[in-house]
């Protein structure tokens, strides 16, 4: 997958991998996320990083629940490091390539890429236009063909 420096229009290829304990800690210390990532510790948490980079920054993260009762992968929270939100971010891509990782992942697990989350109420447009998600309700979710677009277009 690739992310792309916004001064330049520069790619780069990054990875999604999980987070360690050790990430936990220098997530606080960095002042670049504005949730408190620690509270996210009993899901699956994952960090989007450049590819082979000894002490890679992290651009973004993304904590998942697998509901598996109802064949879906929840999105807990998403967010970018400060760093890359808003129109002056430094790098471009990190939630959809966060999103398309865990609609990749609903695909794995047998769920036809169903992946849902409570966005803020300001996003839900950016959700539904930019990345293919449905509102119902107060919740957002993608499956098949738009999960399928949106790993496409992101991995």
């Amino acid at each position: 997958m690739k992310l792309i420096i916004q001064e330049t229009n520069e790619e780069f290829e990054a990875e999604i991998i999980e987070v360690n304990d050790n990430d936990f800690l220098a997530i606080k210390k960095s002042g670049q996320f504005s949730f408190n990532w620690n509270e996210e510790k009993q899901y699956e948490v994952f960090k989007i990083v450049k590819e082979n980079e000894e002490n890679p920054e992290i651009h973004g993260l993304i904590s998942l629940i697998d509901i598996s009762n109802e064949m879906r992968i929840h999105i807990s929270l998403i967010e970018n490091s400060n760093d890359n939100k808003g129109e002056n971010k430094k790098v471009d891509r990190v939630a959809g390539c966060l999103l398309a990782f865990a609609a990749g992942l609903a695909f794995e697990k047998g769920y036809e890429g169903f992946t849902s989350l409570v966005p803020k109420t300001k996003l839900i447009g950016l959700y539904v236009n930019k990345y293919g998600f449905s509102q119902y309700g107060r919740q957002l979710a993608i499956e098949k063909n738009d999960a399928i677009q949106l790993i496409q277009k992101y991995l």
